[in-house]
């Protein structure tokens, strides 16, 4: 039986934190993206990393419990960016390698673009960007943000921050002999990002970290947690020890990920913006099977499979979004634009339409379930080995070329 005293102390719960919601402004969004973190590399889902800081958003968040997103890196962030899958222009067969032309189309809209348009005058982006380096009209600079600190390609020296001999570490436009382990360097340009420009108009963190990607470096008071982490089931090569030791050393790179994302939180916490301040968090895609652990699911990154492209993921707005809740309608990176368009008060986003969907209502608790459809495709090694899926809130079917496994 229902305690009419109770249901309607959570009614009026409910409407006091949505009037609130709207006389506090515009929120703040922080946007922390992983890079390969897979479905069981947090403790939150049962395994033996550490990650207090990431359960906590989800803790006091909600857990988006199928977030969907691309099978590699490129993709999934052109996509995030622009609401759009990236087939539409050019980015979803594979990611962007160095010196490769080409980039995120320059007529794609990008959130960016629609936050500074808002009312966002800082729109900073700190860390891995992965869509485009070889002319200046790819630079974050150039697509909406104001602030970058970071690396054009992927795969960069944790330590040396050079990819391919190259030196791959940058501020706004400059190289930057900036000192450190890159995780750190990300996380504490962000917090700084966060502390800056905190009590005036709202700000966009875009912060997509390198960790746990390759190369498997990590600092060595770290490693030293994770001597007993043993290896985990998947197609990745070498001999058992080796295997062994490459697990260990992810799960340091997960921690210092997890440690610099506690360090943004605490930024927020600390400038008094955490109710009124968007922390969106999710992986770019699946860790790579046998390095990454993407158990139970099924694959891992570079496959439509669940592992693949189903990741870890979790939302914040105390002011809006009801913590301590799994959320199991099927969402999608795609629809972070979409969403915020509406939470920012748009009606129209200046670009092409969009493949995403504002799913605000299902994050808010208005609403359990959404009827729509997700679609996914990998082409990285050719047409003679792709990948396709369509993704219902009932049903997901895959289709795999001859060569696929």
């Amino acid at each position: 039986m229902i305690d009419r005293r109770s249901f309607l102390g959570t009614v009026a719960g409910s409407m006091a934190g949505t009037a609130t919601a709207k006389a506090a402004g515009k929120p703040n969004v922080v946007i922390i993206v992983a890079d390969d973190l897979g479905w069981r590399d947090i403790s939150h889902h049962g395994g033996p990393i550490r990650t207090p800081n990431i359960d906590r958003l989800a803790r006091e968040g909600a857990e988006l419990d199928r977030f969907y997103v691309a099978p590699v890196c490129s993709p999934t962030r052109a996509g995030l960016l622009t609401g759009r899958y990236p087939i539409r222009y050019g980015l979803m067969r594979a990611v962007v390698p160095p010196w490769r032309s080409g980039g995120l189309d320059t007529s794609e809209v990008t959130i960016a673009d629609v936050l500074g348009r808002a009312g966002y005058r800082h729109r900073g982006v700190f860390g891995k960007w992965h869509l485009g380096h070889s002319s200046v009209r790819y630079h974050p600079l150039r697509r909406g943000f104001t602030e970058f600190v970071g690396h054009y390609n992927g795969a960069v020296d944790y330590f040396t921050h050079e990819r391919e001999g190259e030196l791959d570490w940058h501020r706004n436009y400059e190289p930057s002999h900036e000192q450190g382990y890159s995780t750190d360097l990300i996380g504490a340009a962000a917090a700084a990002f966060i502390h800056k420009h905190a009590g005036g108009d709202p700000y966009f963190c875009y912060v997509p970290f390198n960790a746990p990607h390759a190369p498997f470096q990590a600092k060595r008071e770290h490693l030293q947690r994770y001597e007993a982490l043993d290896a985990v089931p998947g197609e990745w090569g070498g001999r058992p020890e080796q295997r062994r030791k490459t697990r260990q050393v992810l799960g340091a790179m997960v921690h210092s990920l997890d440690e610099n994302i506690g360090r943004i939180l605490d930024a927020i916490d600390k400038t008094g913006a955490r109710d009124n301040t968007l922390v969106l968090f999710f992986s770019d895609n699946g860790g790579v099977a046998g390095i990454g652990d993407n158990g139970p699911l099924n694959g891992g990154k570079a496959s439509v499979l669940e592992g693949g492209i189903r990741v870890p993921a979790a939302i914040r707005w105390p002011l809006a979004i009801p913590g301590g809740r799994k959320i199991t309608a099927p969402l999608a990176y795609v629809d972070v634009l979409p969403t915020l368009l509406r939470i920012v008060g748009g009606k129209d986003h200046g670009g092409r339409p969009l493949d995403g969907i504002d799913v605000y209502d299902v994050l808010t608790g208005k609403r359990a379930s959404i009827d729509r459809d997700i679609y996914s495709y990998i082409g990285q090694s050719g047409e003679d080995d792709e990948g396709v899926c369509y993704i219902t809130p009932e049903w997901k079917l895959v289709v795999l070329t001859q060569t696929d496994r």
